[in-house]
This record gives structure tokens, sequence and C-alpha cells, in this order.
């Protein structure tokens, strides 16, 4: 796991360092609070500040600031409701579909704001990918899965560089050896953890920066989750993840560092080791010693 540098927060590209010091907060007084840990970072691939999330009147994600660092996996974790999965959506604006919603702050991709209302969203989804909690395969082959996001990009002229992109990317998500034989079968027939691998291949195929992944090995059983957690690892060497979870115990294998969101507030981001062994805010220790969530 590397060291993040603190920084501040805007502009994301001119920060001073500087210590985030804890604000103890309960139940009864978490309307004034600061989040400790390192929620920043100096070599940050998306960079968030001052994220406010509305539901028509009801306000579900309160002044979140964070940093996700180049080739780094970060794990969001928290009670459900807390706003973790909402704050993830934002990340390539998923909630844009949903009509009450509506998102204020900063989103950074490097030195380009997301949130722009010039920014188009396709080419966006592209650079910044999603896999769902539930596997959500195409009703067409495997090899039309994979490939359908290199089509309507153009990323390949000629068939064989279709077939270089479907081959890579399903073993990129280690499942070229288990399809490899019967690419036009539909993806629809393959098990629940193979599912997910070839949503994964099909986010892969489009050559994203970042991956999203929201729960997903929530519905997989104990072998499909281990091969899921050991592609992230593998994943990231060549794609910044972000991965929202609840089980605390996959956040603590796959993660560099881990986020605790409490109420629509983000609580703590450290180092995972230090979150699970010895976080900073008492409520970060409530919740993983499961006195609530």
């Amino acid at each position: 796991m590397n060291d993040s540098a603190i920084a501040e927060s805007t502009p994301p590209l001119k920060r001073e360092k500087k210590a985030v010091k804890a604000n103890k907060i309960t139940e009864e007084n978490s309307d004034a609070y600061t989040t400790v840990g390192q929620a920043f970072s100096e070599n940050a691939k998306m960079s968030m500040t001052n994220v406010d999330v509305f539901y028509g009147e009801k306000q579900a994600i309160y002044d979140v600031n964070l940093d996700i660092g180049t080739n780094e996996v970060v794990a969001m974790i928290g009670p459900s409701g807390c706003g973790k999965s909402t704050f993830l959506r934002c990340l390539n604006r998923m909630n844009d579909t949903i009509d009450t919603c509506r998102v204020t702050g900063n989103f950074f991709l490097e030195d380009q704001n997301i949130n722009d209302k010039k920014m188009d969203v396709v080419p966006l989804r592209a650079r910044v990918g999603m896999v769902f909690q539930k596997p959500n395969p195409f009703p067409k082959s495997i090899y039309d899965n994979v490939a359908y996001g290199a089509r309507i990009h153009g990323l390949a002229d000629r068939r064989s560089d279709l077939d270089e992109i479907v081959e890579t990317s399903l073993q990129k998500a280690g499942l070229w050896n288990e399809v490899k034989d019967r690419l036009q079968q539909p993806g629809t027939g393959l098990s629940g953890g193979q599912q997910q691998r070839l949503c994964i291949a099909r986010t892969i195929a489009v050559s994203p920066e970042v991956i999203l992944m929201d729960e997903p090995c929530s519905a997989l059983d104990p072998i499909a989750t281990a091969k899921i957690e050991e592609l992230i690892d593998e994943l990231s060497q060549n794609y910044t993840i972000a991965i929202v979870t609840h089980s605390m115990q996959q956040a603590a294998r796959v993660s560099h560092r881990t986020a605790y969101f409490h109420l629509g507030k983000l609580i703590e981001v450290n180092e995972t080791e230090k979150v699970f062994t010895n976080p900073d805010h008492d409520l970060t220790e409530a919740y993983i010693t499961g006195r609530f969530g």
C-alpha cells in the first residue's frame, strides 16, 4: 500500500499539503465535522471536491472531498443508505439518469471537469466504466458482449482488430480459457461469476482509465467472489478502481485505501490496514467492530 500525501482540495492540480485533524462526532452531533485521515493524493486520477447530492428536497451526500490515486483501489464502506453508491454513481454521471437527482461540486478526471454541462457523457462512460451489483450481460453472444463497446466507439476498423480486443479483454478478465471455444454462445448462459467477469471484460474492451464497481460480488458465491477479488488486484496494475462493498473483509483484502461513509458524510479515509486496525474516528471504529451498521 502506498502512502498518500494529504493536500488541500482546490484547485485539484495546485494543492498545498496540510494535515487533516480528527473531529469527533456522534449520531446527535453529525452536522459539524471534518473528514479525518488521508482523503487526498498527490497522484490523483480523479479529484472530487465539495460534492453535495440531493434527491428532490432530501440531501443524500454532504460536502464530500476525495481523491482516487492512479492505479489505486479505493473501497467505500458504510451502513446501508449511507450514500456510498450514490457517490460512486457521480463519478461517471450515472445519476444524470435520475430526474429528481441534483449533484453539485467539482469532479475532475485528471484536469478535466466531468460535471461540466458541455461534457459528453458517452465518451466519459468509456473512460470511467461501471460494473454493477448484478451481472448484466447483453442478450448477445459472448463475443458480441465484449465487442459491443469497441464497435460503437469505433475502436476497431477490421475484424482482426476486433478479434484482438475481444481476446485481450477476456484474458484480462480471467475468462478467456473458459470461453474461447464457445464465443458465439449466449453470454447469459454463463454462470453468475462468469457473467460478472464477462461484464468486466466488456468494460475493459473500451480502454477505460477508471473502473467503478458497485458491490460486484454481492450476488456471487464464495468461489466466484475470490476470482473477482483476485482479478481486482490484477486490474489495479493498469486501472484506477473504486469499489463499493458491504463486506469489510473484502475491502480489507482488495483495497489500498478505505473510505468510510456515514449518514451521507465522508467520515474517514485512510490506508486500509489503518482503518481496520487503528481508525482515527470513533464512528469508523464503531462500524468495523459491529456496534452498528
